[in-house]
């Protein structure tokens, strides 16, 4: 009798063991841990860009400017670089070893973020004070203008939560980013920049949407400002409204300020020029250009695809300075 309970007791023993050793295995598989991000579908590609609001309708970046007042010193602003050519400052291919124009990426809302080592290098300062600490929605492996050389800029936009993040002579150390200056915009918001803080922009003011991208170009029309560049000289040193920021530049009293926009005239005959230099073209017209950085004088800033016909680009050379007029900023 004793063998018997003895036995009984065994397997009950046994038996409560299995089925609480088997619970504490399945409930090791009832939820990933807290800390670990949901498996989404989502995929980017650069033309989800084209299909989101870059800022409120009623930002400095989608507004019309073709009816705007000519400014009064027009005739001796326009003067100072009236025999300069319009150059697409991108395009297909490689010049001196590297991609023509500044890169972009666009990325899920599930990006993984990286820190930021602000920091001064051989090419420039350090403007950590006056940039957004992060972290930053950049992959690693994103493009650097230039492949590192030059100005160095990374971009990427966040297509779900519309954010977009900008780094200035940037590269990758160590699984983190490090640039002299970056900057994060909401593009749902009319938000500036703190007064007299830089962006990865001289003037403060955002890259991105101030590219000529090749999408805008398939969907017909580019329906924002395009961001530019002139020499020190004739780059007054003050900034106006969108802009934040100014530099040391050294033009006089008939020059441009950070932030200032000169359009192509409504008269100008855009009917010569091929259909992907016409959709620039009108933007010239209806949006202009805004002074972004010191540069090559009419410097037009796009980003790098291979389906741009670097010739057909070159024709933008036969625009002038003089072909434009300066929109009233004072």
């Amino acid at each position: 009798m004793k063998k018997r309970i003895i036995r009984f007791f065994f397997f009950f023993a046994f038996l409560f063991l299995y089925l609480f050793l088997g619970s504490c295995r399945k409930s090791d598989h009832v939820a990933p841990p807290a800390d670990e991000e949901p498996i989404t579908n989502c995929t980017a590609t650069k033309a989800d860009a084209e299909i989101i609001q870059i800022f409120p309708a009623d930002n400095p970046w989608n507004l019309d400017i073709s009816g705007a007042e000519v400014d009064p010193f027009n005739s001796q602003i326009i003067a100072t670089f009236a025999n300069n050519v319009v150059k697409a400052d991108f395009g297909s291919g490689l010049w001196e070893g590297v991609p023509i124009g500044i890169p972009y990426v666009v990325v899920c809302g599930n990006q993984t973020k990286y820190s930021v080592n602000f920091r001064a290098n051989e090419y420039d300062d350090d403007y950590g004070d006056e940039s957004d600490t992060g972290p930053y929605a950049i992959p690693l492996d994103a493009p650097i203008e230039g492949n590192g050389e030059g100005d160095s800029h990374v971009i990427a936009v966040d297509k779900e939560n519309r954010i977009l993040y900008e780094l200035y002579n940037a590269s990758v150390s160590d699984g983190h980013w490090e640039a002299s200056s970056g900057a994060i915009f909401d593009l749902k918001s009319n938000a500036l920049r703190p007064l007299g803080w830089t962006s990865a922009d001289a003037a403060g003011l955002p890259i991105f949407p101030g590219l000529v991208r090749y999408e805008e170009i398939v969907s017909g029309t580019i329906d924002h400002p395009i961001r530019f560049t002139l020499n020190s000289s004739k780059v007054k040193p003050a900034y106006i409204h969108p802009a934040r920021h100014k530099v040391n530049s050294s033009g006089g009293q008939y020059s441009l300020p950070f932030g200032a926009r000169i359009r192509l005239k409504a008269n100008f005959d855009i009917s010569g020029f091929s259909p992907t230099n016409q959709v620039i073209l009108k933007a010239m017209k209806k949006y202009g250009l805004i002074l972004a950085d010191i540069g090559s004088n009419l410097y037009i800033s796009g980003s790098p695809d291979p389906r741009w016909d670097n010739d057909d680009l070159h024709e933008l050379g036969n625009i002038t300075g003089a072909d434009f007029e300066v929109v009233k900023f004072n």
